[in-house]
């Protein structure tokens, strides 16, 4: 059993499911990886059933029925991580929008430098991404731009979804009262890492957008993602948090 953990939720990502698998599992230090799949119809779980007997003890694979967001998969694989004891725990897409070789990156962060929340970040150093029409590169830029604004959080990719946590920040956030399944779901833990006082590292990335599936974006977590936020910063003038004592 490897000390990390690396989540990837997936719905209809046959054509990326095995490459992405055995991409992790090459990496020069080892990572154990549990799949999450929403009832994906096109066969996603069934390929990495087939891939178990190849990688015994190191690929998992959690089944849930029909469509439940991206947030409730990453809880669900949080509380699966916790419960067997890993001390690290890593988001990444199925998508290759995320490079593994970064998991390194990541991990280094938090396992040799200390910090409690290492965050894949596109915009740390200038604009990383590749591929994206510059209306959603602008979208998503200026959608930091406003968490920065609204909530103060010094953070400047804040709805970046490649991270390292360790279990401590996840022991610490009450992951029953998450609210958010989107983007506003990536804020939203950010923010509460933050305030409970935990050390954040943003690692500078290179984001490149799918070639293979379809993207997974709408409007609605777009909403859900501007009005979240001033309801955290709401929430958090009311129900402050008590920050964590290191």
């Amino acid at each position: 059993m490897s000390e990390g953990l690396v989540l990837i939720p997936t719905y209809n990502e046959r054509e990326n499911a095995e490459l992405i698998i055995r991409k992790v599992m090459s990496l020069p230090r080892a990572f154990d990886v549990l799949i999450i799949d929403d009832g994906s119809p096109d066969g996603t779980a069934a390929i990495v059933r087939g891939l178990q007997a190849e990688f015994p003890g190191r690929l998992f694979l959690e089944e849930r029925s029909g469509k439940q967001g991206l947030g409730t998969a990453y809880l669900h694989g949080f509380r699966w991580a916790l419960g067997h004891g890993y001390e690290y725990v890593f988001e990444m897409d199925a998508d290759f929008s995320h490079n593994p070789d970064d998991l390194l990156r990541l991990h280094d962060a938090c396992a040799r430098d200390g910090f409690d929340l290492a965050v894949g970040s596109r915009y740390i150093e200038g604009v990383n991404v590749v591929n994206w029409p510059m209306s959603r590169v602008l979208m998503s830029y200026f959608a930091s731009w406003y968490v920065r604004v609204v909530t103060g959080m010094p953070i400047r990719d804040a709805t970046a979804g490649f991270k390292c946590y360790t279990a401590r920040v996840l022991r610490a956030i009450d992951l029953a009262n998450i609210h958010f399944v989107g983007y506003a779901f990536q804020i939203e833990m950010k923010w509460l890492a933050y305030q409970l006082g935990f050390r954040i590292k943003e690692v500078p990335i290179i984001f490149t957008d799918r070639t293979r599936g379809t993207s997974k974006m709408s409007k609605g977590i777009v909403q859900e993602a501007f009005f979240g936020v001033l309801q955290m910063k709401a929430n958090s003038w009311f129900r402050p948090l008590k920050r964590v004592v290191r």
